[in-house]
């Protein structure tokens, strides 16, 4: 009778030596902190649009529902952080029920968010390659297979929820209206060289907004009166912009190219057209994001909050923009320039293949810099070395709100913006971000 104690007592001591020590939730959180794998989720989600080449407002939205669906799959985990369900259009809670002892809600998050980006871009392969990547690392973690299991069931059920809100947004809609359309009107605006792209985006305003009322809300002063008489206001921006072209300092020139952040710069050498890829502006905020992030040591959940809150800011504030733009309509320095002062003049940057007014650069820059100055707080310095990659200088700020006044004027500098559409454009912006920090953060 001792004997068979004795064999079980030592069955029992082997079966435990050959359990796997698996990590605990808080190990798991870790691990994904140390590894940043959601910021190089968001990084990597960049470099296909670059790949892909979305337009501005397109690339919002190609932001926004993985960022959003990353927040509410992790957000249980961290129930001082409310659900954005009823403070975004349309969003209603999540009502799914997860096993905690088998779902991670911080992998859920990463899952989630490589999973819903999949649906926005075309080159899925390469988000596949992704997820490859990010399922090879957690791997090698010693995480419970039912945990990765659980929680990539969980953020399936999270995905399929955010893709039915999204497919509700009017874009697939908005992909059937009418152009834009090009008249004699002389004050209207019109392709221009290289390549006269037709109007991106002229029916932006159809689709559906995520926290400002309507893409009308915040509608900033028409542009002043198409005047071209000697010594009118309007021909006075005119002249300030072939001016300012004409002399450009060396600081200046370096700001205007590194707020570029044109997707798709056409080239022509003779008779030959290439094109080169950059990212998007909105694209240069997500990655200033992850930028002060990093500075910031945040958490994982914070950073998940973060980039969620400035893709809504940025989504909103291109609605908002390009409500205008297509509202007032009005024609590009550069053609102007070309037809009454100079017809040789080319501006510092490529003109964008959309109207003139308000500058875009201006409303969206400032949105997300009152967002992340009201997470981050003010005169939060950082270094920009989001487009080292695309061969800028990183270049130094003090704040946020510094970083975005910049990225106004330099369409100035750039020769693309009259002075009037960036100076109503940072005053849009500001109200847009103000609102949506207000509706986002409150505790009602």
């Amino acid at each position: 009778m001792r004997s068979i104690t004795w064999w079980i007592m030592l069955l029992s001591l082997l079966g435990v030596s050959c359990q796997k020590d698996y990590l605990t939730q808080a190990e798991i959180r870790e691990n994904l902190q140390q590894s940043e794998l959601f910021l190089r989720s968001v990084e990597n989600l960049t470099d296909i649009q670059v790949h892909d080449i979305f337009s501005p407002p397109v690339a919002s939205r190609v932001y926004v529902y993985p960022c959003v669906a990353a927040y509410e799959a992790i957000r249980p985990a961290y129930p001082e952080n409310e659900s954005f369900a009823n403070r975004l259009s349309g969003l209603t809670p999540l009502n799914i029920q997860a096993d905690t002892a088998v779902v991670s809600f911080d992998l859920a998050a990463i899952y989630v968010f490589n999973e819903v980006g999949k649906q926005f871009i075309f080159s899925e392969e390469k988000m596949v390659d992704w997820q490859a990547e990010v399922d090879s690392i957690i791997n090698t973690w010693q995480v419970n297979p039912r945990v990765i299991q659980g929680s990539k069931d969980y953020a399936a059920q999270v995905g399929q929820f955010i893709m039915a809100w999204a497919r509700e947004d009017n874009y697939n809609q908005t992909r059937t209206m009418p152009k834009f359309s090009v008249t004699d009107d002389p004050s209207r605006w019109k392709p221009t060289p290289p390549a006269y792209i037709e109007g991106i985006e002229p029916n932006w305003n159809k689709i559906r907004t995520l926290v400002i009322d309507s893409a009308a809300q915040f509608r900033p002063p028409p542009p002043p009166a198409f005047d071209l008489t000697e010594g009118s206001t309007f021909g006075k921006l005119i002249k300030e912009v072939y001016d300012v072209g004409n002399n450009l300092d060396d600081e200046q020139r370096l700001i205007a190219s590194f707020w570029d952040c044109n997707p798709f710069v056409m080239h022509q050498t003779g008779h030959v057209m290439f094109a080169t890829k950059k990212i998007t502006p909105g694209g240069h905020w997500m990655g200033i994001t992850g930028v002060a992030c990093r500075k910031a040591n945040a958490s994982l959940m914070e950073s998940v909050k973060a980039h969620s809150m400035v893709s809504i800011g940025l989504f909103d504030a291109f609605i908002s923009c390009w409500d205008e733009k297509y509202r007032s309509s009005l024609i590009r320095p550069e053609t102007l320039i070309n037809e009454k002062i100079d017809p040789d003049w080319l501006p510092t940057l490529q003109t964008p293949p959309f109207p003139e007014h308000t500058s875009g650069h201006s409303v969206i820059s400032t949105a997300a810099a009152v967002i992340l100055t009201e997470l981050f707080g003010d005169n939060f310095e950082f270094v920009d070395v989001v487009e080292t990659k695309y061969g800028l200088p990183e270049r130094h700020f003090n704040s946020f709100m510094e970083a975005s006044r910049e990225a106004a004027i330099s369409r100035l500098y750039g020769g693309i913006h009259y002075r009037t559409a960036i100076e109503d454009g940072v005053k849009q912006g500001r109200q847009v971000g103000d609102y949506i920090t207000r509706r986002l953060l409150s505790s009602d």
